[in-house]
């Protein structure tokens, strides 16, 4: 089935651009030049992926996110945002955004943030066949992509799922941001390493009794983290 991607941005000359080249690829392509017009088209048209700048007229970016992720809509976020936007690319991190890519890009850096985005969720929306995890008071249920603590359902965004099951099923290994980048987002951010941090550190918010002390996700100083059964 061809893939639906949704370009979002006030630009119109970049929407051009950015369409053009999702279209040479064959993915079918909406448009939009504002937040309100980009959540009536993810409602109505629901695509695959959007690709949604920050600096929007009458809703921002984020506010489009967090309201795609309040509601619960699966598609894939791509955030786009100039260089001097370093704390907004965090914020949208946090609120649920699949990935990041900065202005300006190249057509081809694009589509490969794009296809390997798209290649993660086809893959989560697979049947999974992989057992539940039960660690202490922490479940993570695969097949349905649930989590709780202490009996209680906590929200992950899709991402924080994906890393709390990789790590929970390679409990006892350190796994190096780098390995988990590779992992979790298909390709390397060039030494970001901040994207598995902020998502490290809104998972022990949702999990831990106490994020300043974490029982199941710990900092291996210099490194990365190891997941870890708490001793009962």
């Amino acid at each position: 089935m061809t893939q639906k991607i949704l370009v979002v941005d006030d630009e119109k000359s970049i929407v051009r651009l950015v369409t053009y080249n999702l279209e040479k690829e064959g993915f079918i392509t909406y448009k939009a030049y504002d937040g309100e017009e980009a959540l009536q088209l993810i409602r109505d048209e629901k695509p695959d992926l959007v690709l949604l700048d920050i600096m929007l007229p009458r809703v921002d970016g984020l506010e489009v996110c967090r309201r795609v992720r309040q509601e619960g809509i699966p598609v894939a976020v791509i955030m786009v945002t100039a260089k001097d936007q370093e704390i907004d690319t965090v914020l949208g991190l946090e609120l649920g955004a699949d990935d990041y890519i900065t202005k300006p890009f190249s057509p081809r850096e694009l589509l490969a943030r794009v296809k390997a985005v798209l290649r993660r969720t086809t893959a989560r929306e697979e049947p999974l066949k992989k057992e539940g995890i039960k660690m202490g008071a922490l479940v993570i249920d695969s097949a349905r992509y649930e989590v709780t603590v202490n009996g209680k359902p906590v929200e992950l965004t899709p991402k924080e799922f994906e890393l709390l099951d990789f790590l929970a099923r390679n409990a006892g290994r350190v796994m190096t941001r780098d390995s988990l980048l590779n992992h979790l987002w298909g390709y390397t951010f060039a030494g970001d390493t901040r994207i598995v941090d902020v998502h490290v550190s809104h998972l022990r918010d949702k999990i831990e009794e106490n994020p300043k002390k974490p029982v199941y996700i710990k900092t291996i100083r210099g490194v990365g983290y190891k997941f870890t059964e708490p001793v009962s």
